[in-house]
């Protein structure tokens, strides 16, 4: 059953399928620690194993149960590289800095599968691929193309979709992509049984799971950290925090370096074997070009998954998905019928320049934050990444780049602005579906 704290688990499709959660521990008295670690997502869990591995004493403190925000509500897709093209990244950061980003994040997928095999994680697991999706021909000619050949010439064996290709894989209408690329090294999973597993393996490796346990106080001594839970504390010399779209304000200014936009998501029953049969039989994830995108895929069950951007907040109702039902009546004819079962959403953390970012906010204070809708993948090889700083890599010997924090101005009116800008995205992807 789920864990009973100041945050009850949403109710979603991965809460109601998920394997049952280890059992955790609980707060209480004075637990000494090499590194804390405050989030229990994907980068926190995925910090605690690598760490926990390397020989460190590590407690997670988590406010609710681990999986319990977007690791726990995503659309369990498994999706290699970043928002950014090598090519562009290799531009940006210069050619050994730009190249050893492209293979961390490139090869974030197989980190992935790796874990999940090596622990045994029972989380539906399917390397089967994924898909882009051109909503138009200009997202074809100028995003998915060019992705396409920069990957392909990195030796990766990825291909190149027309349009009927595109539905064939898919099983959508002709009318609804104009071609894609696939990537075969993505895939599915059951999310919130990814986070439940990754968080078995860490314990399994001697790391301690504080469930229920949120951080009152965040303080520093002469020998590190200590969190002050109400109900006990953590010190440590070091402490990561993970806390992503649902950070919050316990180290000044950082909750505002990234706009949190809700991801909402529907699910149907079942698919009637005959329908389901002609949808995505290869069983890939989905996402398209749209600025405000569209994703989808089949979980172990059969269940259609549609989701996209919504200004609906946690505990969404039936009455709000209607929108993503014309889409998936638009995308799949064969679908239109099938009674909607699930609901639900969650926070995605976007960041200026679309790139996930890595902090030390003071001598032994770590974070990272801002995956940008790519988390199964990406944030479990940020984990790593910040494991590695905690264990004494050098920022400048990382293959990844260790910023200082970058605040959005008017963050405070962000709400209105992710509004604003969310009708003009809508605006431009309707006129660039040509």
């Amino acid at each position: 059953m789920p864990a009973a704290g100041p945050h009850a688990l949403p109710a979603s499709l991965w809460a109601a399928t998920a394997t049952p959660a280890p059992p955790y521990s609980t707060a209480g008295g004075d637990i000494a620690a090499d590194v804390a670690i405050v989030g229990a997502g994907y980068t926190g869990l995925s910090a605690a194993l690598h760490l926990s591995q390397a020989g460190k004493k590590v407690v997670v403190v988590e406010a609710s149960e681990p999986g319990w925000g977007a690791s726990g509500r995503n659309g369990g897709q498994i999706i290699a590289g970043l928002k950014h093209d090598p090519d562009k990244l290799e531009a940006k950061f210069g050619q050994a800095l730009g190249t050893a980003i492209t293979r961390t994040i490139g090869g974030a997928a197989d980190l992935v599968f790796d874990i999940i095999e090596k622990y045994g994680i029972d989380c539906h697991a399917r390397r089967s691929g994924w898909i882009q999706g051109a909503h138009g021909v200009r997202a074809f000619e100028e995003i998915v193309t060019p992705r396409f050949r920069q990957w392909h010439a990195r030796g990766v064996g990825a291909r190149l979709l027309d349009r009927q290709a595109m539905a064939t894989l898919t099983g959508s209408s002709p009318n609804a992509y104009h071609g894609g690329w696939f990537d075969p090294r993505g895939g599915v999973l059951q999310p919130l049984g990814y986070a439940r597993g990754l968080a078995a393996a860490a314990m399994s490796q001697g790391a301690t799971i504080l469930a229920n346990a949120p951080v009152l106080r965040l303080s520093s001594t002469d020998k590190g950290w200590t969190l002050n839970l109400g109900q006990g504390s953590v010190r440590a010399r070091k402490v990561i925090l993970a806390t992503n779209a649902y950070t919050g304000d316990l180290w000044p200014g950082l909750r505002q370096t990234v706009i949190p936009v809700t991801s909402f998501q529907i699910a149907t029953h079942p698919l009637a074997p005959a329908v389901r049969s002609t949808i995505l039989p290869g069983g890939q994830g989905v996402a398209d070009t749209r600025r405000l995108l569209l994703y989808f895929r089949l979980d172990h069950e059969g269940r259609l998954i549609m989701g996209g951007r919504s200004p609906v907040d946690d505990n969404p109702t039936m009455d709000d998905a209607r929108t993503l039902k014309a889409a998936l009546a638009r995308i799949f004819p064969l679908a239109a019928g099938s009674p909607i079962e699930f609901v639900w959403s969650g926070k995605v953390a976007i960041t200026k320049d679309t790139m996930p970012h890595i902090h030390i906010l003071a001598p032994g204070l770590l974070t990272a934050l801002g995956c940008n809708g790519r988390g199964v993948a990406t944030c479990t090889a940020i984990g790593k990444l910040l494991s590695a700083l905690a264990t004494g890599t050098e920022p400048a010997d990382l293959p990844f780049p260790v910023t200082a924090p970058n605040p959005y101005a008017l963050h405070a009116l962000r709400k209105v602005g992710v509004f604003a800008v969310s009708q003009y995205y809508r605006l431009l992807d309707s006129q660039s579906a040509t």
